[in-house]
């Protein structure tokens, strides 16, 4: 699954991506620094694979992982072509959601594409770009599907569900605030429409803004203004996340600790992308390796199995399933059997977040 990171430029998406992948994408104090999109694959942060581990002293462990994409920067006029607007609408089409960075702090050494800090006119200016791209993408259609009406009136359907679309982005509302059911989803899904994909704003403020961010002025606009389209904001400072990456765990924990925070920013954004996407994780253990399994929600045994190997989703017989905090206060998967807690599953078992799972099979 891949999570494009898009912003402005100068707003500190760039930094944030090397923060978040430490894989140097090339960062530095002038517009369009990014053209071809960096990409970078990281884990998904798990306290239960470390307590597992500890348990089962396996060979080796391995974290469920999301993919970013450091896209680059947006400028007024993208749908038309103006600065890298169609590298930028071609990259963002691949991605399965969006990670927004939002400038909210002040610094005369970083020059702002519009010259003053203001968020919320920083996300409309995307926002427009990716309205004014759907509108050309549902006018195209609307037209194929208005000459195919005359020859099938089954196309009456997708007419009047573009035509809901288009009202509501020409209305400067995002396709995504319509709260699409799942047969239209399935209708509008190879239009790939940009302004539909799921969305989180990362707030970047300054490390004096940081301890109170929740009430900084320009970050409370960018969470009223996210509220409105069910998004989610994590406030966070790029430069202290940046410093954060460069450091073992233990000095991790350390420069948390003085900040007085629990957890990095960076491990919020990881963990909201992947709960963004509506993804989760069942995991496996032993002596081998201990592991989470990225699944979509709502995931039946047999796919979950498919996961691993498709012989196993094929030859499918059971599933035994401990859950992992009925195994962690047990202290072992015998004691959970003699407890009765290790329960058998069949076809139409609907996966759980955090299911420690055997997969019984013959192929």
């Amino acid at each position: 699954m891949k999570i494009g990171i898009v912003g402005l430029p100068n707003v500190g998406k760039s930094t944030m991506f090397n923060a978040i992948t430490n894989a140097g994408a090339e960062c530095a104090n002038y517009p369009f620094c990014t053209i071809e999109p960096n990409v970078g694959v990281v884990p998904v942060p798990d306290e239960r694979l470390d307590k597992l581990t500890q348990m089962y002293n396996p060979q080796k462990t391995t974290h469920a992982v999301v993919e970013f994409v450091d896209i680059a920067g947006l400028v007024k006029g993208a749908s038309k072509g103006e600065g890298l607007g169609n590298k930028f609408l071609s990259h963002i089409r691949e991605v399965d959601a969006i990670c927004e960075v939002v400038r909210c702090f002040e610094n005369p050494n970083v020059v702002h594409v519009d010259g003053s800090i203001d968020p919320i006119r920083d996300i409309e200016t995307i926002n427009l770009e990716l309205i004014f791209a759907d509108i050309e993408t549902i006018d195209k259609r609307l037209d194929r599907a208005k000459k195919s009406l005359k020859a099938d009136k089954k196309f009456q359907v997708e007419i009047d569900l573009l035509e809901k679309i288009k009202e509501t982005l020409e209305q400067g509302k995002p396709a995504r605030t319509l709260n699409l059911n799942e047969e239209e989803l399935d209708i509008i899904k190879d239009s790939f429409l940009l302004t539909l994909k799921p969305i989180l704003y990362i707030a970047n403020v300054s490390e004096e803004q940081l301890s109170d961010a929740q009430n900084d002025v320009n970050v409370k606009k960018v969470i009223e203004y996210a509220k409105n389209e069910g998004a989610g904001v994590i406030p966070l400072c790029v430069k202290i996340e940046e410093e954060l990456a460069t450091l073992d765990k233990e000095d991790q924990k350390e420069m948390l600790d003085a900040i007085g925070i629990e957890e990095s920013g960076l491990d919020k954004v990881i963990k909201a992308s992947y709960e963004l996407l509506g993804l989760m994780s069942f995991l496996t253990a032993g002596e081998t390796e201990v592991r989470a399994w990225t699944i979509k929600k709502g995931t039946k045994a047999p796919e979950a199995a498919g996961k691993i190997h498709s012989d196993i989703q094929r030859g499918f017989i059971k599933a035994e399933i401990v859950s992992y905090d009925d195994l962690v206060r047990e202290g072992s998967m015998l004691a959970a059997k003699e407890k009765g807690l290790v329960r058998s599953e069949g076809k139409e078992y609907i996966m759980q977040d955090g299911d420690i799972v055997l997969f019984r099979f013959n192929v």
